[in-house]
C-alpha cells in the first residue's frame, strides 16, 4: 500500500499545492472538453447535414460511457496499479480522450461516416469518464478527511476543494468556449480536434510523472477486492438520505426534455447566430458558473443545501418560459437583440442545469461512508449521466410529437412550455433531499 508522509513533514505544504496543481489541471481539462464539443456541433450540422434530432441523439448517444461510472469507481477504489488507485486511472483517462479525438483529427473529412465518428466519441467520453471519476474520488477523499473532525470550521474546509475544482473547470470551459468560438470560423474543425488532442497529451505527460504518494491522500486501513468495494457501496446506497439524493437529482434533470438540438437549429439556421455569438454565449455561462462558485464559497455555504436546489430548480424554469418568450419574438418586438438575448440568456440557461451540482456534491461528501468515496461519487456522476441522456431521448421524442423539423419550426414555443412546467415538478419532491450535516449540529446545539 502507498505509504503517507508524516502530518510533521515539511513538505506538507508542498503536497498539498502538488495535489492542487494535478487536480487543477484535471478539472481545467475537463472544463476544456467544450473546445472540440463545440466544434462537433457545427460539424455533424455542416459537415455531415444531419437534422436536429440526429444531432441531438448523437450528443446524448456519445454520453452512454458516463453511465458506466459507478463501476470505473468501484475499479479505482479497489484496483491499484503500481501501488496507486487515482493517478494511473487520470493517465489512462488522459491516454483514451488523445488517441481518439487524434483519430478523428487525421481522419479524411469525405471518409468520415456517423457511426465511426460515433465510436470515437464514446472512446473519447469513456476515456473521460474515467479521468473524471478519480479526479472526483481524490477530492471526496480529501472532503470527507476535512469534515470528520467535530469542528465546524472543517465543514468549510470541506467546500473550499469543491469551489476550487469547480473554479478551475469553468476557467477551463470559459477559455475553451472562447477559442471555439473564434476557431470555427477560422480553421478546419480537424484542426480544433487535433488542437485539443495534444492538450490532453500535455495532461498525459505531466500526470505520468507524479507518483500518488507525493500527494499525501488519506489511506484506507486496508485494501478491499471488488466484491467488497461493491458491498460497501450497496450499504452506503441502503441509507435513505443518500439512496433519495441521488434519485432526485436524476428525476429532476430526466424529467425535463432537452431541446438543446433543436435550439441549436433555431439560432444558427433561423435567426442566422455567428458562430463567434454562440462561443461567446458559452463563455459566458462558463463565467457564470466560475462567478457562481466564488459566491457559494463566500455567501451561501451556510445555506441548507435542499432550499439551494430547489431554488435553482425554480430558476430553471424561469428561464425556459423566457425562451419561450424569445422564440415568440417578444424580446425583439421590445429592441432586445437576438444576439444579446442568446448570449446573456442561452448562456445561463445552459449552465443552471450544473447549478446545483456543487452543493448538491458536497452534501454527498458529507454522507458518504469512508471507503467508498470513488464509487459514490462515480454513482453520482452516473445517475446524472444518464438522466442528461434520458433528458435528451424526451427531448427528441417531444419534438417528433409538436412536429419539429429543421425546416418547420412552428411547434417549438409549444414544446418550450411543456420543458417549462416539466421543470417544476421536482420541487415538489424536494423533501428527499436531506439537511445538512453541519445544520443538523447546529440545530442540535442550539
Amino acid at each position: 500500500m502507498v505509504s503517507s508522509p508524516s502530518p510533521a513533514s515539511p513538505d506538507g505544504g508542498k503536497d498539498s499545492n502538488l495535489m492542487r496543481r494535478i487536480l487543477g489541471l484535471g478539472f481545467w481539462v475537463q472544463g476544456f472538453r467544450c473546445l472540440p464539443w463545440l466544434a462537433i456541433n457545427f460539424f455533424l450540422k455542416d459537415g455531415l447535414n444531419v437534422d436536429p434530432s440526429t444531432l441531438q441523439l448523437l450528443q446524448n448517444s456519445a454520453n452512454l460511457p458516463m453511465v458506466g461510472k459507478p463501476l470505473y469507481g468501484v475499479v479505482s477504489d479497489a484496483v491499484y496499479i503500481s501501488g496507486q488507485h487515482r493517478i494511473p486511472y487520470i493517465a489512462i483517462g488522459a491516454f483514451l480522450q488523445a488517441a481518439s479525438w487524434l483519430a478523428i483529427a487525421i481522419l479524411s473529412p469525405s471518409g468520415i461516416s456517423i457511426l465511426t465518428l460515433s465510436l470515437c466519441l464514446l472512446l473519447s467520453n469513456l476515456g473521460a469518464s474515467i479521468a473524471e471519476v478519480a479526479n472526483d474520488a481524490i477530492v471526496a477523499e480529501i472532503g470527507k478527511e476535512l469534515t470528520m473532525p467535530p469542528k465546524t470550521s472543517q465543514s468549510s474546509s470541506s467546500g473550499e476543494i469543491q469551489s476550487f475544482v469547480w473554479i478551475a473547470s469553468s476557467a477551463g470551459g470559459v477559455l475553451g468556449n472562447l477559442l471555439g468560438g473564434i476557431a470555427i470560423n477560422r480553421y478546419a474543425p480537424q484542426a480544433i480536434f487535433l488542437f485539443f488532442s495534444l492538450t490532453v497529451a500535455l495532461q498525459l505527460f505531466i500526470t505520468i510523472t507524479v507518483h500518488e504518494s507525493s500527494l499525501d491522500l488519506p489511506k484506507s486501513s486496508s485494501r478491499v477486492g471488488i466484491r467488497k468495494q461493491l458491498s460497501e457501496l450497496s450499504v452506503a446506497l441502503q441509507k435513505p438520505e443518500i439512496a433519495y439524493s441521488i434519485a432526485w437529482l436524476a428525476a429532476s434533470n430526466a424529467i425535463i426534455p432537452a431541446l438543446t438540438g433543436t435550439m441549436f437549429f433555431y439560432q444558427t439556421e433561423h435567426l442566422h447566430i455567428d458562430s463567434s455569438v454562440l462561443g461567446i454565449s458559452k463563455v459566458f455561462g462558463q463565467a457564470a458558473m466560475l462567478l457562481w462558485s466564488i459566491i457559494y464559497k463566500l455567501y451561501l455555504k451556510s445555506v441548507p443545501s435542499k432550499k439551494l436546489i430547489a431554488g435553482i430548480q425554480g430558476v430553471m424554469a424561469v428561464f425556459m418560459l423566457s425562451d419561450l418568450l424569445f422564440v415568440k419574438g417578444v424580446y425583439r418586438n421590445m429592441g432586445v437583440p437576438d444576439s444579446f438575448y442568446v448570449i446573456v440568456f442561452s448562456g445561463l440557461l445552459e449552465v443552471l442545469f450544473f447549478f446545483k451540482i456543487l452543493p448538491f456534491n458536497i452534501l454527498i461528501a458529507q454522507l458518504c461512508p469512508s471507503g467508498c468515496e470513488g464509487s459514490l461519487m462515480a454513482l453520482v456522476a452516473s445517475a446524472n449521466a444518464l438522466s442528461f441522456i434520458v433528458s435528451g431521448y424526451l427531448g427528441v421524442a417531444l419534438s417528433s410529437c409538436v412536429g419539429v423539423t429543421s425546416s418547420d419550426l412552428s411547434g417549438f414555443p409549444q414544446a418550450l412550455l411543456i420543458q417549462a412546467l416539466c421543470t417544476l415538478v421536482p420541487i415538489y419532491w424536494a423533501s428527499c433531499i436531506p439537511d445538512d450535516k453541519k445544520s443538523k449540529t447546529s440545530a442540535k446545539n442550539e
